[in-house]
């Protein structure tokens, strides 16, 4: 339920908030709630990730990508997320999620998300996107951003981002 009262205040709010690009970043603000504790009495580390998929909304409305591709490409489903956890965030401290994309390859779009606290970096979270069509099928990246007026040419991917991606296909695999 959380996560449905978190999206439907975005989606009440983000016409508010200024425009971002579509590479991002694009901050989106939170405060850890009672129901988001776990039994050590901070954040559950499973709700990093929930908000991690309400951050990624913001960056898709407030990009106005959504708007562009809601015919063609409407879904954005996760291939695969790893996070690194550096502090905690406690019972009603406000924090930041900085969302921006790191590239992308034939199939995978690739982004980068960070808990941010008072400046300090809390826990940042890497995910791989792919993009399944309202028909059927699946949309590489380059052809969703072709859809939508963006460049499409991919910043180039860092190593570890290449790397991970390997090790989850292989862990597919396995």
């Amino acid at each position: 339920m959380k996560l449905y009262f978190r999206l439907i205040w975005l989606l009440l709010t983000a016409r508010f908030q200024p425009k971002v690009p579509v590479m991002g970043p694009c901050r989106t603000r939170f405060r850890v709630w009672p129901t988001d504790l776990d039994v050590m009495r901070h954040l559950n580390n499973g709700q990093y990730l929930t908000m991690c998929d309400v951050a990624r909304m913001d960056l898709l409305i407030r990009s106005g990508l959504l708007a562009k591709i809601k015919d063609f490409a409407p879904l954005a489903v996760v291939a695969a997320e790893t996070i690194q956890f550096s502090r905690s965030l406690e019972p009603f401290q406000a924090f930041e999620i900085e969302t921006r994309a790191l590239g992308w390859d034939e199939k995978l779009l690739y982004i980068q998300q960070q808990f941010i606290r008072e400046g300090q970096v809390m826990a940042t979270a890497v995910i791989s996107l792919r993009f399944v069509k309202r028909k059927g099928g699946t949309a590489d990246p380059a052809e969703v951003l072709a859809h939508a007026g963006e460049p499409t040419e991919s910043p180039e991917l860092p190593e570890w981002v290449r790397a991970w991606s390997q090790n989850m296909r292989e862990l597919r695999a396995a």
